[in-house]
């Protein structure tokens, strides 16, 4: 039976400390690939702790994919891959050192047509901080007066790049310099300079499915990229097919569109793709990790690196408001030093004045009560939202997944309407609503991901998910 002292467990919650030990015990090896767990409730007596604790403890486990559960039989160790792991894996603590047009890219006179926006995640007015942000606002006139009018340095002001720095040693266990931290106006702007520093005859490789306005975004650089298959783990590491890439990008905490998130095993044969070639990296964009609604956050894969060949990107866009135009990027330290030394002549594109109150919202611990108003907010619209879609008229129809992470989930409409028609029918009814296929690109097979809507509902408030479900409902029924 598997025993863990829980005396020395320095601040760590239970479920934490039972966590990180599982998990340590499976990367090193001590439990082996497809090892049976206890039972939760005989691993919380011999342990002395609460059920609730361990079934926490082995969900997370289960989300990140170091084990699965097998129904009435119980959890076992996943296989991770043990020539997979970095030499440098011993640690497991904190890191030290032309595509079809998406409804999110139509013009603003049609989207006027809609009422409900079920495509893209969006603030509604009474989930934004106003108050809170204009005594930010005011404080940061009234004491940052002569900072506002001065030249920031390229990677934006030292109190913001702090701020975030914190913040991501205490949210996501990344531990870095707020020297590493490079500010910017939106993540287009970012993934410029990233391609300036690793050069543009680098070949990218992008997630299929994945949002079309990032290989627009690379089409416009100049930039070549090659699309990888995924299944439920994440990219497919088909023997030879890794070739084709230098650089990858994925969001390996909650995926977009198809929410998958990606297991510890895939993310640690990426992690050894990237150190077997000079020049490979991985840009890991981190989305929307503060609204993992079911446990704690997915594990970056930042945190998992040991060889400096991830760049992190996250922006404000998501966890605040669409219109705050504030991301950023964290760099490993030799890619750094490049920055500087080669583009390090760049202006920041932020203002001071929104650094400097957005670095004040950040450790005056205002962005994380905010945060954790909004996690319990969409947790609560989520579920009603749900409940609304299976309780009517269309719940025989539809299968519901990737709902515990992020803001938005599938649905899958059992039919034969082809997803163009449930568009067409959705709209009739004013609801802009996307599918799978609308994601995959040009000359992708589209058959397994047919008829599996992307719900976003960020943008909806509690009194309207039955209207919505009833229109769905209306505009789906089987004799249309």
């Amino acid at each position: 039976m598997i025993t863990y002292s829980f005396e020395d467990r320095k601040g760590q919650s239970l479920q934490e400390y039972l966590y990180e030990h599982v998990r340590a015990d499976i990367i090193s090896g001590k439990l082996r690939p497809g090892e049976k767990l206890p039972s939760k409730r005989a691993f919380a007596s011999n342990n002395g702790i609460s059920v609730v604790t361990v079934e926490n403890a082995y969900g997370q486990l289960q989300a990140e994919g170091y084990i699965f559960s097998r129904p009435k039989s119980g959890f076992y160790v996943s296989d991770i891959g043990e020539d997979l792991i970095p030499e440098r894996m011993e640690r497991t603590g904190v890191r030290k050192s032309a595509d079809r047009i998406l409804p999110e890219e139509e013009n603003e006179e049609r989207g006027r047509r809609f009422r409900y926006n079920l495509v893209s995640n969006s603030t509604a007015p009474d989930n934004f901080p106003f108050g809170t942000w204009a005594k930010v606002m005011r404080k940061t006139l009234t004491e940052k007066a002569g900072e506002l009018l001065k030249t920031p340095p390229t990677g934006g002001v030292p109190e913001l790049r702090e701020a975030i720095a914190e913040h991501l040693r205490e949210f996501r266990g990344i531990d870095v310099s707020p020297a590493q931290v490079i500010i910017g106006a939106g993540t287009e702007y970012l993934y410029s300079l990233i391609v300036q520093l690793l050069g543009r005859s680098s070949i990218y490789g992008l997630e299929n499915p994945g949002p079309p306005k990032i290989r627009n975004i690379y089409r416009s650089l100049g930039i070549k990229t090659v699309m990888y298959e995924m299944d439920q783990e994440g990219i497919l590491p088909v023997e030879g097919d890794m070739e084709r890439a230098d650089i990858i990008q994925i969001s390996p905490s909650h995926q977009f569109p198809r929410g998958i998130v990606t297991s510890a095993g895939r993310r640690l044969a990426l992690l050894k793709w990237a150190t077997l070639r000079e020049n490979r990296y991985i840009i890991e964009d981190d989305y929307d990790s503060e609204f993992r609604l079911q446990g704690r956050p997915i594990e970056a894969l930042f945190s998992m690196d040991r060889e400096d060949r991830v760049i992190y990107v996250n922006t404000f866009t998501k966890s605040l408001t669409s219109t705050i135009r504030i991301s950023y990027m964290v760099l490993p330290p030799l890619l750094l030093e490049r920055f500087r030394r080669e583009l390090g002549f760049y202006s920041c594109t932020v203002s001071n004045f929104e650094q400097y109150a957005l670095a004040e919202f950040i450790a005056g611990g205002f962005f994380e009560k905010h945060i954790n108003r909004m996690r319990k907010h969409y947790r609560i619209l989520r579920d009603r939202l749900i409940r609304e879609l299976k309780s009517g008229s269309l719940g025989g129809r539809i299968s519901i997944s990737e709902e515990d992470s992020g803001l938005h989930f599938l649905m899958r409409v059992d039919g034969s309407q082809e997803d163009r028609e449930l568009r067409k029918l959705a709209e009739e009814k004013g609801i802009r609503i996307s599918f799978l296929t609308d994601y995959l690109v040009e000359g992708s097979d589209p058959e397994p991901y047919r008829n599996v809507a992307v719900v976003n509902y960020s943008g909806l408030d509690g009194e309207e998910t039955a209207e919505v479900a009833n229109l769905l409902a209306d505009a789906w029924k089987r004799d249309k």
